[in-house]
């Protein structure tokens, strides 16, 4: 059972942000908010930002801080101005009955809650919430592939399709412990870098080891399927199942750093357009700082446009010699926002993503940049 994470808040007097993460009040936002069960950190702050990715401003959060300042299912949050006139939300008074509460004056000093409660204080953005959208496929390296066990046949003789079945693997395994089943897909390219990202790997099936195999006396080790998705193969990957699986039980989310830009390079449903709720690939990994949590905004770059004799045209519709003509653009067309998504999984060189909203279907290449960009 995933293990339940409280969230340490507290209140200080911060230095002025930068232009990049000035916040933005909604125009309806309310002065005060009934905090209900079930609400995150995220669904709070979105009721009163524009932008509410950047929620740790907001709620001025400071994680280091070993006293925690825990809200609760109604507690009275209030919407005030610090010193420098910048926004944030307070806890105003803390009653068992959200219609009960009363304000209090608030004060700069932290605090924290003597009362002891139940673990019903909120959250981030918990993993349950994300959980049914959350694929378990994997990248890999072509080295990373060549030196791991493969599956390289079965007791039946023929392709596997249902639970089980015994499959052999071609190295020594752990007895009893549950290993996942990959099938090979495509080699994903940077379309930036034109240089090799790794292999896109379909889990096909969950098995758990009944021998260990000694391959020194070739001998190989047995694996009792106990899941099937798709067939299993000969020359599947066997990895073990928590293996780049393991994911926190509540997510940060923040903003990515300003610093990130790249693209979506694979939709796991393979369709051309994909929208809400939908998991992308993105050519952003460790190796360019992206994070586990961090929120992007899904651009696109509107149509580009030529100057002609006869007038603007759509470079696409445009003739050769005009082409030829405009090499060097005319106008830098603006990049649109169309969403936003949250890495959950990250890898060296790309970065498996949720969409958390789109105003129009997010395509392959589309332009992935920080928020705050």
């Amino acid at each position: 059972m995933l293990k339940k994470l409280l969230l340490s808040l507290i209140l200080f007097t911060p230095p002025l942000v930068s232009l990049a993460d000035q916040l933005k009040i909604n125009d309806n936002a309310p002065k005060s908010y009934i905090v209900e069960k079930g609400d995150t950190l995220w669904d709070i702050s979105s009721v009163f930002l524009q932008q509410p990715w950047l929620w740790p401003k907001l709620w001025r959060l400071n994680p280091e801080i070993n006293n925690p300042h825990l809200i609760y299912p109604g507690d009275v949050l209030n919407l005030v101005l610090d010193e420098q006139g910048e926004p944030m939300l307070v806890v105003a008074s803390t009653t068992k009955e959200a219609g009960t509460a009363q304000k209090q004056a608030f004060k700069w000093t932290p605090t924290i809650r003597t009362e002891l409660k139940n673990d019903d204080s909120i959250k981030m953005l918990p993993l349950q919430v994300v959980a049914p959208y959350i694929v378990y496929d994997s990248l890999l390296s072509e080295e990373q592939i060549e030196t791991a066990p493969h599956v390289i046949g079965s007791d039946e003789g023929y392709r596997m399709s249902t639970d089980g079945f015994k499959v052999y693997v071609n190295k020594d395994l752990d007895l009893a412990k549950t290993y996942a089943i990959y099938s090979q897909g495509e080699e994903l390219i940077d379309p930036e870098t034109e240089e090799p990202v790794g292999y896109y790997m379909h889990i096909v099936g969950t098995a758990q080891a009944i021998t260990t195999g000694n391959m020194s006396q070739k001998t190989p080790a047995t694996l009792k399927v106990n899941a099937v998705k798709r067939e299993i193969h000969a020359g599947d990957v066997v990895l073990p199942v928590n293996e780049g699986q393991l994911l926190p039980a509540n997510f940060s989310m923040q903003a990515g750093d300003v610093s990130l830009k790249g693209s979506i390079i694979k939709a796991v449903s393979d369709n051309r357009e994909f929208g809400q709720f939908e998991v992308v690939m993105v050519n952003l990994g460790s190796e360019k700082q992206a994070k586990m949590g961090d929120v992007l905004s899904i651009k696109r770059a509107s149509p580009q446009v030529l100057k002609t004799s006869n007038g603007p045209v759509y470079e696409i519709e445009a003739s050769s010699f005009n082409k030829v003509l405009n090499s060097d653009p005319d106008y830098i067309m603006p990049e649109e926002d169309l969403g936003k998504m949250m890495i959950f999984r990250v890898y060296e060189k790309a970065s498996l993503a949720l969409i958390l909203q789109t105003t129009k279907p997010a395509r392959l290449q589309d332009i992935i940049t920080s928020p705050q960009s």
